[in-house]
Protein backbone atom coordinates (compact mmCIF):
# COMPACT_ATOMS: atom_id res chain seq x y z
CA UNK A 1 0.00 0.00 0.00
CA UNK A 2 1.61 3.39 -1.15
CA UNK A 3 1.57 6.46 1.32
CA UNK A 4 -0.93 8.36 -0.70
CA UNK A 5 -3.74 5.47 -0.79
CA UNK A 6 -3.02 4.76 2.69
CA UNK A 7 -3.80 8.66 3.75
CA UNK A 8 -7.13 8.34 1.59
CA UNK A 9 -7.86 6.00 4.24
CA UNK A 10 -6.75 7.87 7.27
CA UNK A 11 -3.36 6.84 7.63
CA UNK A 12 0.08 6.97 6.97
CA UNK A 13 2.97 4.29 6.40
CA UNK A 14 4.30 5.63 9.31
CA UNK A 15 1.58 4.10 11.63
CA UNK A 16 1.53 0.85 10.04
CA UNK A 17 4.92 0.31 12.21
CA UNK A 18 6.97 -2.82 11.61
CA UNK A 19 4.98 -4.16 8.85
CA UNK A 20 5.66 -0.73 7.08
CA UNK A 21 9.37 -1.84 7.50
CA UNK A 22 8.74 -4.69 6.68
CA UNK A 23 6.79 -3.60 3.13
CA UNK A 24 9.75 -1.65 1.91
CA UNK A 25 13.14 -4.81 3.06
CA UNK A 26 10.19 -7.06 0.89
CA UNK A 27 9.71 -4.91 -1.83
CA UNK A 28 13.37 -4.33 -2.51
CA UNK A 29 15.60 -6.94 -1.43
CA UNK A 30 14.26 -8.96 -3.71
CA UNK A 31 15.26 -6.59 -6.79
CA UNK A 32 19.05 -6.37 -5.40
CA UNK A 33 19.89 -9.88 -4.38
CA UNK A 34 18.62 -11.64 -6.85
CA UNK A 35 20.86 -10.47 -9.11
CA UNK A 36 23.28 -12.07 -7.26
CA UNK A 37 21.59 -15.37 -7.75
CA UNK A 38 21.60 -14.29 -11.57
CA UNK A 39 25.33 -13.79 -11.86
CA UNK A 40 26.13 -17.37 -9.63
CA UNK A 41 23.04 -19.65 -11.29
CA UNK A 42 25.68 -21.78 -13.00
CA UNK A 43 27.71 -22.46 -10.06
CA UNK A 44 24.32 -23.00 -8.21
CA UNK A 45 22.94 -25.45 -10.48
CA UNK A 46 26.48 -27.16 -10.28
CA UNK A 47 26.17 -27.62 -6.71
CA UNK A 48 22.64 -28.88 -6.67
CA UNK A 49 22.64 -31.75 -9.72
CA UNK A 50 25.81 -32.71 -7.38
CA UNK A 51 23.56 -33.17 -4.42
CA UNK A 52 21.87 -36.48 -6.61
CA UNK A 53 18.05 -37.56 -5.54
CA UNK A 54 18.42 -34.97 -2.77
CA UNK A 55 19.19 -32.35 -4.76
CA UNK A 56 15.44 -31.32 -5.62
CA UNK A 57 14.47 -31.74 -1.70
CA UNK A 58 17.01 -29.09 -1.15
CA UNK A 59 16.17 -27.11 -3.30
CA UNK A 60 12.26 -26.68 -2.37
CA UNK A 61 13.03 -26.26 0.86
CA UNK A 62 15.50 -23.34 0.21
CA UNK A 63 13.11 -21.94 -2.29
CA UNK A 64 10.94 -21.70 0.43
CA UNK A 65 13.19 -20.12 2.93
CA UNK A 66 14.49 -17.59 0.59
CA UNK A 67 11.26 -16.56 -0.85
CA UNK A 68 9.30 -16.74 2.29
CA UNK A 69 11.81 -14.43 3.66
CA UNK A 70 11.83 -11.98 1.53
CA UNK A 71 15.23 -12.07 0.49
CA UNK A 72 15.39 -14.09 -3.15
CA UNK A 73 12.77 -13.43 -6.02
CA UNK A 74 10.76 -16.51 -7.44
CA UNK A 75 11.65 -15.85 -10.96
CA UNK A 76 15.40 -16.35 -10.29
CA UNK A 77 14.66 -19.66 -8.72
CA UNK A 78 12.35 -20.91 -11.28
CA UNK A 79 14.85 -20.61 -14.15
CA UNK A 80 17.64 -22.29 -11.60
CA UNK A 81 15.19 -25.24 -11.45
CA UNK A 82 14.65 -26.19 -14.70
CA UNK A 83 18.09 -25.46 -15.78
CA UNK A 84 19.23 -27.80 -12.94
CA UNK A 85 16.61 -30.41 -12.44
CA UNK A 86 14.75 -30.19 -16.45
CA UNK A 87 11.10 -29.55 -16.77
CA UNK A 88 9.04 -32.23 -14.92
CA UNK A 89 11.41 -32.48 -11.27
CA UNK A 90 12.12 -28.57 -11.66
CA UNK A 91 8.28 -27.99 -11.99
CA UNK A 92 7.61 -30.03 -8.76
CA UNK A 93 10.45 -28.94 -6.75
CA UNK A 94 9.40 -24.99 -7.78
CA UNK A 95 5.83 -25.88 -7.07
CA UNK A 96 6.17 -27.13 -3.57
CA UNK A 97 8.91 -23.98 -3.25
CA UNK A 98 6.69 -21.07 -3.58
CA UNK A 99 3.72 -22.86 -2.16
CA UNK A 100 6.82 -23.03 1.28
CA UNK A 101 7.35 -20.10 0.96
CA UNK A 102 3.61 -18.33 0.89
CA UNK A 103 3.13 -20.26 3.99
CA UNK A 104 6.21 -18.78 5.70
CA UNK A 105 5.91 -15.60 4.57
CA UNK A 106 2.38 -15.48 5.96
CA UNK A 107 3.49 -16.33 9.22
CA UNK A 108 6.26 -13.75 9.22
CA UNK A 109 4.01 -11.28 7.69
CA UNK A 110 1.20 -12.23 10.10
CA UNK A 111 3.62 -11.72 13.49
CA UNK A 112 4.79 -8.81 12.27
CA UNK A 113 1.33 -6.89 10.83
CA UNK A 114 -0.26 -8.46 13.67
CA UNK A 115 -3.95 -6.65 13.94
CA UNK A 116 -2.44 -3.33 13.35
CA UNK A 117 -3.10 -2.78 9.50
CA UNK A 118 -6.88 -4.38 9.91
CA UNK A 119 -7.67 -1.80 12.59
CA UNK A 120 -6.13 1.02 10.59
CA UNK A 121 -8.03 0.29 7.33
CA UNK A 122 -11.46 -1.03 9.07
CA UNK A 123 -11.06 2.66 10.91
CA UNK A 124 -11.83 4.05 8.03
CA UNK A 125 -15.55 2.90 7.16
CA UNK A 126 -15.21 2.86 3.33
CA UNK A 127 -11.98 0.95 4.17
CA UNK A 128 -13.41 -1.43 6.05
CA UNK A 129 -16.40 -2.06 3.52
CA UNK A 130 -13.54 -2.50 0.68
CA UNK A 131 -11.80 -4.74 2.77
CA UNK A 132 -14.59 -6.96 3.78
CA UNK A 133 -15.88 -7.46 -0.03
CA UNK A 134 -12.58 -8.42 -1.25
CA UNK A 135 -11.76 -10.67 1.46
CA UNK A 136 -14.70 -12.06 2.82
CA UNK A 137 -16.23 -12.92 -0.49
CA UNK A 138 -15.61 -16.42 0.52
CA UNK A 139 -13.61 -19.37 -0.80
CA UNK A 140 -13.93 -19.61 -4.89
CA UNK A 141 -14.06 -15.60 -5.27
CA UNK A 142 -11.53 -14.28 -2.80
CA UNK A 143 -9.12 -17.32 -4.14
CA UNK A 144 -9.74 -16.25 -7.71
CA UNK A 145 -8.69 -12.80 -6.68
CA UNK A 146 -5.37 -13.89 -5.18
CA UNK A 147 -4.75 -15.99 -8.13
CA UNK A 148 -5.31 -13.09 -10.25
CA UNK A 149 -3.19 -10.73 -8.35
CA UNK A 150 -0.28 -13.89 -8.33
CA UNK A 151 -0.95 -14.41 -12.42
CA UNK A 152 1.48 -11.57 -13.55
CA UNK A 153 5.69 -12.52 -13.62
CA UNK A 154 6.10 -8.80 -12.24
CA UNK A 155 3.63 -9.30 -9.43
CA UNK A 156 5.89 -8.83 -6.39
CA UNK A 157 5.85 -12.51 -4.34
CA UNK A 158 6.98 -11.42 -0.60
CA UNK A 159 5.20 -8.07 -0.83
CA UNK A 160 1.80 -9.95 -1.73
CA UNK A 161 2.31 -12.55 1.20
CA UNK A 162 2.11 -9.27 3.71
CA UNK A 163 -0.18 -7.26 2.29
CA UNK A 164 -2.70 -10.96 1.85
CA UNK A 165 -1.61 -11.97 5.51
CA UNK A 166 -2.18 -8.29 6.93
CA UNK A 167 -5.69 -7.77 5.21
CA UNK A 168 -6.56 -10.86 6.58
CA UNK A 169 -7.10 -13.51 3.68
CA UNK A 170 -7.50 -16.90 4.98
CA UNK A 171 -5.19 -19.00 5.37
CA UNK A 172 -6.41 -21.81 2.82
CA UNK A 173 -8.10 -19.59 0.57
CA UNK A 174 -4.55 -17.63 0.14
CA UNK A 175 -2.64 -20.75 -0.61
CA UNK A 176 -5.07 -22.19 -2.85
CA UNK A 177 -5.15 -18.93 -4.79
CA UNK A 178 -1.41 -18.48 -5.08
CA UNK A 179 -0.73 -22.56 -6.35
CA UNK A 180 -3.29 -21.46 -8.67
CA UNK A 181 -2.30 -18.14 -9.95
CA UNK A 182 1.84 -18.95 -9.93
CA UNK A 183 1.41 -21.80 -11.65
CA UNK A 184 1.75 -20.64 -15.25
CA UNK A 185 4.30 -18.38 -15.24
CA UNK A 186 6.43 -20.46 -12.86
CA UNK A 187 5.71 -23.59 -15.60
CA UNK A 188 6.70 -21.11 -18.40
CA UNK A 189 9.89 -19.98 -16.90
CA UNK A 190 11.44 -23.55 -15.59
CA UNK A 191 9.81 -25.04 -18.81
CA UNK A 192 12.07 -22.60 -20.94
CA UNK A 193 14.75 -22.74 -18.94
CA UNK A 194 15.06 -26.72 -18.95
CA UNK A 195 14.67 -26.35 -23.16
CA UNK A 196 17.59 -23.96 -23.55
CA UNK A 197 19.87 -26.12 -20.81
CA UNK A 198 18.07 -29.29 -22.94
CA UNK A 199 19.81 -27.43 -25.97
CA UNK A 200 23.14 -26.33 -24.69
CA UNK A 201 22.45 -22.49 -24.59
CA UNK A 202 24.40 -20.41 -22.74
CA UNK A 203 22.71 -20.30 -19.51
CA UNK A 204 23.63 -15.96 -18.99
CA UNK A 205 22.45 -15.35 -22.42
CA UNK A 206 18.97 -17.26 -21.31
CA UNK A 207 18.98 -15.23 -17.98
CA UNK A 208 19.72 -11.71 -19.89
CA UNK A 209 16.88 -12.70 -22.71
CA UNK A 210 14.33 -14.00 -20.19
CA UNK A 211 10.85 -15.47 -21.32
CA UNK A 212 10.73 -12.24 -23.88
CA UNK A 213 8.95 -9.10 -23.82
CA UNK A 214 5.52 -10.11 -24.52
CA UNK A 215 5.41 -11.83 -21.35
CA UNK A 216 6.62 -9.29 -19.68
CA UNK A 217 3.72 -6.89 -21.51
CA UNK A 218 1.22 -9.61 -20.62
CA UNK A 219 2.02 -9.22 -17.01
CA UNK A 220 1.30 -5.70 -17.24
CA UNK A 221 -1.50 -6.20 -18.80
CA UNK A 222 -2.75 -8.68 -16.06
CA UNK A 223 -1.49 -6.51 -13.20
CA UNK A 224 -3.62 -3.92 -14.76
CA UNK A 225 -6.50 -5.62 -15.23
CA UNK A 226 -6.66 -7.32 -11.04
CA UNK A 227 -6.29 -3.92 -9.85
CA UNK A 228 -9.28 -2.52 -11.84
CA UNK A 229 -11.64 -5.88 -11.25
CA UNK A 230 -10.07 -5.27 -6.82
CA UNK A 231 -10.97 -0.97 -7.70
CA UNK A 232 -14.16 -1.71 -9.17
CA UNK A 233 -15.21 -4.43 -6.34
CA UNK A 234 -14.14 -1.76 -3.90
CA UNK A 235 -16.30 0.97 -5.31
CA UNK A 236 -19.26 -1.49 -5.73
CA UNK A 237 -19.76 -2.45 -2.30
CA UNK A 238 -19.19 1.31 -0.98
CA UNK A 239 -22.26 2.44 -3.48
CA UNK A 240 -23.88 -0.75 -1.81
CA UNK A 241 -23.59 0.37 1.58
CA UNK A 242 -23.89 4.19 1.04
Amino acid sequence: MTSSSANKLGFNIRQTGAAGLLAIAWLTLPAILGFTLLASLGNVSSWLTGLGPAGPLIFACLFAATSGCGVLPTYAQAVLAGWAFGAGIGLVASLAGFVGGALLGWAIASAVSGDRIVHLIDRHPHGKIIRRSIVERGFWQTGGLVALLRLPPNSPFALTNLVMAAARVPLLTYLAGTAVGMLPRTAIVVLMSAAAAAHGEDLQAFVTEGPGIWMLIGGIVVLLAALALLSAIGKRAVAKFT
